[in-house]
């Protein structure tokens, strides 16, 4: 798929002789396996299977449903006919004789006649050749009239009246009628074969024809005179004449008619003559409304008005003409003649045909493969092949710019160039350019540079620039570095689904540590790297990326309602691999015995909370009552506080003899100089005897071996019960 014009309208070359090289038959083997390693072959679009012939294509039709492509070939003469929603030839026929043109009788293939070079004419179907008359001379084009079901073939040569002859075959009746007599000017007896059946070299000839079939149906023939006739099939006679125009010097050559077309309203007839001009005249005058050269001097042989197929249907663009001779294809505005587009391939074309409403165009040309020509703006790609338009826009970087269509210089218009302004030139000393060269294209206020000239002069006012580019993209991936460091662990400000965010957050800083990886696997400048880090400004909170901070899902995570319920039944249904958010431990409490230990402890009991009420006493967690835990260690004795007491219990004191004070007072025992002991328990390390006794006896072996300990095999346990 090639770009074979650069214009404003693109035309991308399908298929034909500019998009695949056709190798020989004795090369191709021998280039079978290097064309896998060839990337034009291997990037080749191959539109419609076989859609070629072994020397040369004559003629080419697409029938009225768009399903079927019919085409004519030689050598040796035969018939392809593709079927276009497969993309595939569905059959091919040899004939006996090369083909001069052809037309479907049928909306499909079914029905076709067919015009042979040896004055034949034959009728195909898909059974194959279904009957075949002579012509008494050669024919050289053929119309079909729908409405009289007649076969219309303009011939060579005149009759014994010195007339040329439009021969007439009815289909519904099988037989000749009478033919259209048209003046050709006479036999011309000074050539060789002169006077004959055939006539001589020079001789008149009606050489092509036409029919308005959606308006009045109207005959229109062009003879070697460079007049067109027109003939009327209800009366069955001329009903008017067009004369060519004014030749612009007396001994030029006569241009002959060799293309007709009528337009769909039946007003407009286009002309097309041997040396390459064409008119367009309105029938109600017999003055040319337009005249267009082709540019080459070549006949003219293909000419179509490209409108869509139904006048309800919307159209995308405004009604264009198609003229083709053997060298270039050009389409242009009806209204004035402005050219609109052309493609000009490396071979003879011999036939076009369009595909209505689209944008594809196909052609038998010489040469091996036919051609097939996309132009997007002239319409879609057909149905059949509609993955056209995708390749195409694909290949655009702008479907809108026509001058993005296009393939390996993709939007590189903009690309290549570099807009600069007057003083933006003088910096880079380029203002002594203007007006000099073509170096600087102006273009509003200033001039387009071609991108490697303003690289060269920028780099040459300022040698440093590169190093200084290398620093900044050095620089600009350790700030980015810097930024990717692990630090705190985020927490997510939300009201609803806390976990969720947490979760979200988690993700995030996994992607960015990962990427933090991919800029130290490409590394730096050990310099930079080891430069100290810039001073930054106080962090500012940023909102949050990803779906925190969209603010499509804000009430996600502020509206309630939205609450995500992780312990339902749904959720777990959903989500079988989320691990449930653990519920909080309760704290075990002190069992009976801890609490009476606490309690004995000294400094632990309540001695000192008589004075202060419940309100005023701190609370103390639970745990700090525990004898195992480190609190209750690090429990002091309280300190001593003066205490009122009463004055009454001091003076009974003072009042009492010594005798009845000393006879309640104990007296202390001196410790024993061996007591050392202290506890219930003794330890000592003094060896000691036991007795006899003391020994444990030694369990008696038992010798019955039908105690209850050993278990009988032979007797049954239910009995035993």
């Amino acid at each position: 798929m090639k770009l074979s014009n650069q214009s404003e309208v693109p035309v991308y070359t399908i298929s034909g002789s500019n998009t695949a090289r056709p190798l020989p038959e004795w090369l191709a083997r021998r280039r079978k396996r290097s064309l896998k390693n060839d990337p034009e072959y291997a990037n080749r679009v191959e539109l419609l299977q076989d859609f070629e012939f072994e020397e040369a294509s004559q003629c080419v039709r697409v029938s009225e449903d768009g399903e079927w492509v019919m085409s004519t070939g030689t050598y040796k003469p035969q018939i392809h006919t593709h079927y276009l929603p497969q993309l595939s030839l569905s059959w091919a026929r040899h004939t006996d004789a090369l083909n001069t043109t052809f037309i479907l009788l049928s909306s499909d293939y079914s029905k076709s006649l067919h015009l042979q070079s040896d004055r034949s004419l034959q009728f195909h179907t898909p059974g194959g050749c279904h009957y075949t008359t002579r012509l008494p001379r050669y024919g050289r084009d053929l119309v079909y009239d729908r409405q009289s079901t007649e076969a219309l073939i303009p011939a060579v040569g005149v009759n014994q009246d010195g007339m040329g002859e439009v021969f007439r075959l009815n289909l519904e009746m099988g037989r000749y009628m009478r033919s259209f007599e048209v003046d050709v000017g006479g036999d011309d007896f000074t050539s060789t074969g002169g006077g004959t059946l055939q006539g001589g070299i020079n001789t008149g000839a009606v050489n092509t024809g036409a029919i308005a079939e959606e308006s009045h149906n109207l005959l229109a023939f062009g003879t070697t005179l460079g007049t067109v006739e027109l003939w009327d099939p209800r009366a069955k006679g001329r009903a008017g004449i067009l004369l060519p125009p004014t030749q612009s010097t007396p001994g030029e050559a006569r241009n002959e008619i060799t293309a007709l077309e009528f337009q769909r309203s039946g007003l407009t007839l286009g002309t097309g003559s041997s040396n390459g001009l064409i008119h367009l005249y309105d029938l109600r005058s017999p003055v040319p409304l337009l005249k267009k050269d082709q540019g080459y001097g070549f006949p003219i042989h293909t000419l179509k008005f490209l409108q869509p197929s139904s006048l309800t249907r919307e159209q995308t663009m405004e009604p264009k003409i198609l003229s083709s001779d053997k060298k270039i294809i050009k389409i242009w505005d009806p209204r004035d003649g402005t050219p609109w587009t052309s493609v000009e391939p490396a071979v003879d074309i011999n036939s076009v045909a369009w595909c209505k409403d689209s944008g594809m165009i196909l052609t038998a040309n010489e040469g091996r493969q036919q051609h097939a020509f996309f132009i997007p703006q002239l319409g879609p790609a057909p149905k059949w092949c509609s993955f056209l338009d995708n390749l195409v826009e694909e290949m655009a970087e702008d479907p809108n710019d026509p001058n993005a269509f296009n393939t390996s210089q993709a939007g590189s218009v903009y690309d290549n160039y570099k807009f600069l302004t007057i003083p933006q030139l003088r910096t880079l000393n380029l203002e002594h350019l203007i007006g000099r060269t073509n170096l600087l294209r102006p273009y509003m206020h200033g001039y387009f540079v071609a991108q490697r000239l303003y690289e060269e002069a920028r780099l040459i006012t300022n040698p440093y620039v590169w190093e200084e580019e290398r620093a900044k993209r050095v620089k600009d991936k350790i700030d980015k570095e810097r930024e990717s460091r692990i630090r705190g662990k985020k927490k997510a400000a939300v009201k609803v689904n806390k976990r969720m965010a947490d979760r979200l957050l988690a993700i995030e800083e996994k992607n960015e540590r990962r990427r933090a990886q991919r800029v130290l696997q490409k590394g730096g400048d050990e310099e930079m790297v080891n430069a100290p880090e810039p001073a930054t400004e106080p962090a500012t909170e940023k909102p949050g990326q990803g779906l925190l901070g969209d603010s499509r899902f804000a009430k996600l995570f502020e509206d309630e309602d939205f609450a995500v319920d992780e312990t339902s039944h749904e959720f777990k249904l959903l989500n079988p691999s989320t691990l449930p958010e653990a519920p909080e431990r309760k704290q075990r409490g002190l069992t009976a015995v801890e609490q009476e230990e606490v309690d004995d402890v000294p400094g632990s009991s309540s001695d000192n909370s008589d004075s202060e009420s419940e309100a005023e006493r701190p609370l103390k967690s639970q745990s700090s009552g525990k004898i195992s835990t480190s609190s209750y260690k690090r429990t002091k004795k309280p300190q001593a506080r003066m205490q009122v007491s009463s004055s009454s219990g001091v003076g009974a004191t003072r009042d009492r003899s010594f005798g009845s004070r000393a006879q309640n007072m104990r007296t202390k025992a001196k410790p024993s100089r061996h007591s050392g002991v202290v506890g219930e328990r003794e330890v000592t390390f003094t060896p000691h005897v036991k007795s006899k006794q003391d020994r444990a006896p030694e369990p008696s072996r038992n010798t019955n071996f039908r105690s209850k300990e050993r278990r009988s095999a032979s007797g049954n346990t239910f009995r035993k019960m």
